[in-house]
């Protein structure tokens, strides 16, 4: 059922970098500054929507009216949110966050000393995350994102096309880290139907059309 046109959203979003501990004192993380994922939640908030934003710590994120902020570490920390969160009713859920795909298999309790010459870490996959926001909360319009580096356009088109018959996503934002690291945000959005907005250059302009497209579907 679509919403009046001037109805406000509830809207949910996840933004910036998750990490996984090694031992008490490091850790692995990833380069996401949640700006992006801020740009998109200041354009709901400016237009009087409800935003729940969880970011990872030390990230940006948004200030304001209408905002409830959620700081999060670990891919632990997400889901235990999430599964809480997604008890409520949103009307769009938006996954940007870069939530790690390896983690150590096991946090040491202690600060391994510097004296090793060598230290093997055992790398173990992670839960998706994505595939599990619609089974949680299939109403929900749901936004995932899909970072390649250095890939073809028509390969990232097409690992974007994947995530979203595999997550069930409404529309995946696709881009190349190439081209963030070269100063050049470049993205394209896709839907279950296709490729929808292509070659769209900057992180303003993306979070724009995510919000442009979101108001057409509700």
């Amino acid at each position: 059922m679509k919403k009046e046109k001037n109805s406000t959203l509830n809207i949910l979003i996840t933004s910036g970098p998750t990490k996984a501990f090694i031992d008490e004192i490091r850790y692995i993380s990833n380069y996401s500054t949640g700006r992006l994922g801020t740009l998109i939640a200041e354009e709901f908030l400016k237009k009087g929507h409800k935003v729940t934003f969880i970011y990872g710590k030390d990230s940006i994120h948004p200030k304001g009216k209408n905002l409830k902020l959620i700081e999060i570490q670990t891919i632990n920390d997400l889901i235990n949110v999430l599964k809480k969160e997604l008890k409520k009713r949103y009307d769009v859920i938006i996954h940007s966050m870069a939530v790690l795909d390896y983690v150590p298999s096991k946090q040491l309790e202690t600060k391994v000393k510097s004296d090793k010459k060598f230290w093997n870490l055992k790398l173990v996959r992670t839960p998706k995350v994505i595939k599990l926001i619609k089974k949680v909360s299939p109403e929900s319009i749901l936004v995932g994102f899909k970072l390649e580096y250095n890939l073809k356009k028509s390969k990232i088109i097409r690992e974007a096309k994947k995530l979203i018959k595999e997550s069930n996503a409404d529309y995946v934002v696709a881009n190349d880290y190439r081209d963030i690291k070269r100063g050049k945000h470049i993205a394209s959005i896709l839907s279950k139907g296709g490729v929808v907005k292509n070659n769209i250059i900057g992180k303003e302009n993306i979070a724009k059309e995510v919000f442009h497209l979101i108001k057409e579907g509700v």
